[in-house]
């Protein structure tokens, strides 16, 4: 176990009567890709935004390697244990797809961006003269420069054709299977979630398996 979410309970700060969870608890492991599946508005971006420590729960515990995440300090888990793929990609427009992918971390920017299926022609050139899958892509590569053991992505598909999505759902799947990373994602794709070793559904406040 790699992550471990516990009696986690959160509620919005300004609706203090509006419970998103209610005490949820879950274990996460390396070399597997999670799905995170539930309605629009059920909770899954908060709960990976908490797994991510972007936002903090009113009582439970996040604990990566056993230990909370709030003990290990916040800003260095963030930089060292845990990288974020959004679904609106969140890349610097101004920079090319190379650029923004040594902004991820250590690893081989170019060597990323083979793994992930940009063609070289494409490695200078600015990010938003890339098609949506190709952008996607980037920022696949981006979270995967980091020696982080935990990606998180939030409707990575959710901007993408069918066939897109596949590419980027097999991708996920080789970070867990081949790299060993914790994989977890939050999704409405049922083509993701049928792809996902362990499927995760949050409804009224509950997280059920």
């Amino acid at each position: 176990m790699i992550l471990e979410a516990k009696n986690v309970l959160y509620s919005y700060k300004s609706k203090r009567d509006k419970i998103v969870l209610k005490n949820v608890s879950a274990t996460f492991e390396e070399a597997t890709f999670y799905a995170i599946v539930g309605s629009s508005g059920s909770g899954k971006t908060t709960f990976l935004s908490l797994l991510a420590g972007l936002d903090h729960p009113v009582s439970g515990t996040i604990l990566y390697g056993g230990e909370d995440i709030r003990k290990k300090g916040l800003n260095d888990y963030r930089r060292h244990h845990v990288s974020l793929v959004f679904q609106n990609y969140n890349l610097i427009d101004y920079l090319t797809a190379e650029e923004n992918v040594k902004l991820g971390g250590r690893r081989d920017a170019e060597e990323l961006l083979r793994e992930v299926s940009i063609p070289r022609e494409d490695w200078k050139r600015n990010v938003l003269q890339l098609s949506g899958g190709q952008q996607q892509r980037v920022a696949i590569a981006r979270a995967l420069a980091s020696e982080a053991r935990v990606l998180l992505a939030d409707e990575p598909t959710g901007n993408l054709d069918e066939d897109t999505a596949g590419e980027i759902i097999e991708l996920l799947k080789k970070t867990a299977h081949e790299m060993g990373k914790c994989v977890i994602v939050a999704t409405h794709s049922k083509q993701l979630a049928e792809e996902a070793d362990v499927v995760l559904e949050i409804s009224q406040g509950k997280l059920f398996r």
